[in-house]
């Protein structure tokens, strides 16, 4: 929630699943959250900029968070 002025005034603001946009809880300690570092494509050094990626756990407890984090830093390069 945002005040007149627009500033955040929410205590808690929950993350979502960057590959099924589930809420991530408080109790989800299965959960993890990956800053992607991002490359110069000429010299290969990272730039100091980054992509983050939260992943709940639901996808990890399944076996699908390696390619769910392969999937995710694909179409983040395409954009």
């Amino acid at each position: 929630m945002e005040n007149d002025d627009g500033v955040n005034v929410d205590l808690y603001i929950p993350r979502k699943c960057s590959w099924t946009n589930r809420l991530i809880t408080a109790k989800d300690h299965a959960s993890v959250q990956i800053n992607i570092g991002k490359i110069d494509p000429s010299t290969g050094r990272y730039t100091g900029e980054y992509h983050t990626v939260a992943l709940c756990g639901y996808i990890r407890n399944k076996g699908e968070a390696d390619m769910a984090l392969t999937e995710l830093v694909r179409k983040a390069d395409e954009s």
